[in-house]
């Protein structure tokens, strides 16, 4: 147990430290200023870009660092629409996917044992969670209004099944990742304005309300299960 507890310890300070120390090399501004240098570089070793790009997303998921939103912008900024949301979901997914494990390899078994304590009302409410945990999470992540970095914590915290939680991962975040993604693929155009992307596209009706409409989709099961 006291390594589990000194592994968590270590990725929260890492997350602490990381968000003091990368938030400027993180930014529009650092990508406004190195643009140019990253497509030549992607034009001599696109592989290798490809792989840098996914590794260092997928850590910024994994230690709930800022910067996830210009991560997926520089995707479709480097990789354009199609391959470039393809790059954003799998480095995503992936760094979601890892914290799950270590949460749960750390402390999920923990508070599992605490939660299964639970009397009365509470542990009903558990108990439709995980009967209904694919629904439930993949309705949440459809709809932006709950951190992404708080439900890969979550997750694993009351149990949730390893499968169910990158199946829904891997789905609910694909419209969000072509919102943002679509905005990257014009990025350049932006930058030559002079101007910062916008980001209140994503709460834009015709943008919010199908993501609604999907989560709403994704707990049908729930009721029929009801």
């Amino acid at each position: 147990m006291t390594k589990r507890i000194v592994l968590i310890i270590i990725i929260l300070m890492a997350a602490i430290l990381g968000t003091y120390f990368v938030q400027d090399f993180i930014s529009f501004d650092a990508l406004k200023t190195h643009r140019v240098q990253l497509l030549e570089f992607k034009q001599s070793h696109a592989n290798l870009l490809m792989i840098g790009f996914v590794i260092s997303y997928a850590a910024i998921v994994a230690f709930s660092l800022p910067g996830s939103t210009v991560a997926s912008i520089t995707g479709g900024f480097l990789f354009g629409l199609f391959f470039g949301t393809f790059l954003n979901v799998l480095a995503a997914s992936t760094g979601a996917t890892a914290l799950f494990i270590v949460v749960r390899w750390g402390i999920g078994n923990v508070l599992q044992r605490r939660i299964s304590r639970l009397e009365g009302r509470s542990e009903k409410i558990f108990q439709r969670l995980r009967s209904n945990e694919l629904s439930v999470l993949l309705s949440l992540r459809l709809i932006p209004v709950v951190p992404f970095f708080v439900l890969n914590l979550l997750a694993p915290s009351v149990g949730m099944k390893l499968r169910n939680f990158i199946i829904a991962t891997v789905i609910g975040m694909l419209p969000a990742a072509v919102v943002f993604t679509w905005i990257g693929v014009g990025l350049g155009e932006v930058f030559d304005r002079g101007a910062d992307p916008d980001l209140s596209l994503i709460w834009e009706p015709n943008i919010l309300m199908p993501l609604v409409g999907l989560g709403v989709l994704s707990l049908l099961p729930l009721f029929f299960k009801k």
